[in-house]
Protein backbone atom coordinates (compact mmCIF):
# COMPACT_ATOMS: atom_id res chain seq x y z
CA UNK A 1 0.00 0.00 0.00
CA UNK A 2 1.93 2.97 -1.05
CA UNK A 3 1.21 6.34 0.82
CA UNK A 4 1.58 10.24 -0.32
CA UNK A 5 1.33 13.24 1.80
CA UNK A 6 -1.25 15.46 1.25
CA UNK A 7 -0.43 17.67 3.77
CA UNK A 8 2.64 19.18 5.03
CA UNK A 9 5.44 17.80 2.00
CA UNK A 10 6.38 17.93 -1.50
CA UNK A 11 3.90 16.24 -4.10
CA UNK A 12 5.89 13.18 -5.44
CA UNK A 13 6.23 12.80 -8.97
CA UNK A 14 4.73 10.06 -10.89
CA UNK A 15 7.49 7.70 -10.94
CA UNK A 16 7.68 7.24 -7.50
CA UNK A 17 5.92 6.92 -4.01
CA UNK A 18 6.88 8.89 -0.97
CA UNK A 19 6.44 5.93 1.10
CA UNK A 20 4.99 1.93 1.11
CA UNK A 21 3.12 -0.18 3.68
CA UNK A 22 4.18 -4.14 3.44
CA UNK A 23 1.22 -5.89 5.35
CA UNK A 24 1.62 -9.49 5.99
CA UNK A 25 5.11 -9.82 4.54
CA UNK A 26 6.72 -13.43 5.80
CA UNK A 27 10.31 -12.49 3.96
CA UNK A 28 12.39 -9.66 3.59
CA UNK A 29 15.37 -10.16 0.52
CA UNK A 30 17.78 -6.91 0.91
CA UNK A 31 20.00 -7.37 -2.18
CA UNK A 32 23.41 -5.43 -2.80
CA UNK A 33 23.92 -3.13 -5.11
CA UNK A 34 23.74 -4.27 -8.41
CA UNK A 35 25.37 -3.37 -12.00
CA UNK A 36 24.92 -3.81 -15.27
CA UNK A 37 27.79 -6.20 -15.78
CA UNK A 38 27.46 -9.40 -18.29
CA UNK A 39 27.82 -13.14 -16.82
CA UNK A 40 31.37 -12.60 -17.18
CA UNK A 41 31.39 -9.71 -14.86
CA UNK A 42 32.08 -7.34 -18.50
CA UNK A 43 30.10 -3.94 -18.03
CA UNK A 44 27.69 -2.99 -21.04
CA UNK A 45 29.13 -0.36 -23.67
CA UNK A 46 26.48 2.26 -22.97
CA UNK A 47 24.19 3.62 -20.22
CA UNK A 48 21.21 1.75 -22.04
CA UNK A 49 22.86 -1.66 -21.91
CA UNK A 50 23.78 -1.58 -18.58
CA UNK A 51 20.39 -0.55 -17.35
CA UNK A 52 19.24 -3.56 -19.52
CA UNK A 53 21.78 -5.83 -17.72
CA UNK A 54 21.47 -4.61 -14.39
CA UNK A 55 17.25 -5.25 -14.18
CA UNK A 56 18.06 -8.58 -15.89
CA UNK A 57 20.53 -9.41 -13.00
CA UNK A 58 18.00 -8.05 -10.72
CA UNK A 59 15.44 -10.35 -12.34
CA UNK A 60 17.60 -13.07 -11.75
CA UNK A 61 18.63 -12.19 -8.13
CA UNK A 62 15.11 -12.03 -7.11
CA UNK A 63 14.32 -15.33 -9.00
CA UNK A 64 16.47 -17.29 -6.73
CA UNK A 65 14.83 -16.24 -4.31
CA UNK A 66 11.25 -17.03 -5.85
CA UNK A 67 10.32 -13.84 -6.07
CA UNK A 68 9.52 -11.40 -8.97
CA UNK A 69 10.32 -7.49 -9.34
CA UNK A 70 6.88 -7.08 -8.23
CA UNK A 71 8.09 -7.66 -4.77
CA UNK A 72 10.50 -4.80 -4.58
CA UNK A 73 9.24 -2.18 -2.21
CA UNK A 74 12.39 -0.14 -1.79
CA UNK A 75 14.80 0.97 -4.62
CA UNK A 76 18.51 2.99 -4.15
CA UNK A 77 19.99 4.29 -7.64
CA UNK A 78 23.86 5.17 -7.46
CA UNK A 79 24.78 7.20 -10.68
CA UNK A 80 27.99 7.80 -11.78
CA UNK A 81 26.62 11.69 -13.28
CA UNK A 82 23.71 13.13 -12.53
CA UNK A 83 22.66 13.52 -16.36
CA UNK A 84 21.49 9.23 -16.11
CA UNK A 85 19.00 10.36 -14.13
CA UNK A 86 16.32 10.50 -16.78
CA UNK A 87 17.45 7.05 -18.22
CA UNK A 88 17.74 5.56 -14.87
CA UNK A 89 13.89 6.53 -13.89
CA UNK A 90 12.84 5.43 -17.35
CA UNK A 91 14.02 1.90 -17.03
CA UNK A 92 12.94 1.70 -13.48
CA UNK A 93 9.42 2.99 -14.58
CA UNK A 94 9.52 -0.10 -16.97
CA UNK A 95 10.71 -2.92 -15.25
CA UNK A 96 8.35 -2.16 -12.66
CA UNK A 97 5.70 -2.08 -14.93
CA UNK A 98 4.64 1.02 -13.95
CA UNK A 99 4.04 0.32 -10.12
CA UNK A 100 5.74 3.32 -7.94
CA UNK A 101 7.57 2.46 -4.82
CA UNK A 102 10.02 5.04 -2.31
CA UNK A 103 13.01 5.75 -4.57
CA UNK A 104 16.38 6.95 -4.18
CA UNK A 105 18.90 8.31 -6.77
CA UNK A 106 22.47 9.74 -5.54
CA UNK A 107 25.25 10.24 -7.31
CA UNK A 108 28.08 8.88 -6.23
CA UNK A 109 31.31 7.76 -7.99
CA UNK A 110 31.45 4.26 -8.22
CA UNK A 111 34.12 1.77 -7.41
CA UNK A 112 34.94 1.34 -10.80
CA UNK A 113 34.58 4.00 -13.54
CA UNK A 114 33.04 1.41 -16.43
CA UNK A 115 29.86 1.17 -13.62
CA UNK A 116 27.38 3.94 -14.58
CA UNK A 117 24.93 2.69 -12.51
CA UNK A 118 24.60 0.57 -9.50
CA UNK A 119 21.05 -0.61 -7.87
CA UNK A 120 20.50 -2.08 -4.46
CA UNK A 121 16.25 -2.84 -3.48
CA UNK A 122 14.58 -4.17 -0.56
CA UNK A 123 12.09 -6.92 -1.66
CA UNK A 124 9.11 -8.71 0.34
CA UNK A 125 7.23 -11.68 0.28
Amino acid sequence: MTHTAVDGAYAPTADYAHAIEVHGAQRLLFVSGTMGLDPAGVPGASLEEQLELLWNNLRAILAAADMTVDNIVRLTSYLRDAAYAEANAKARTEALGGRVIPTTAIVAQTLTPEWLVEVEVVAAG
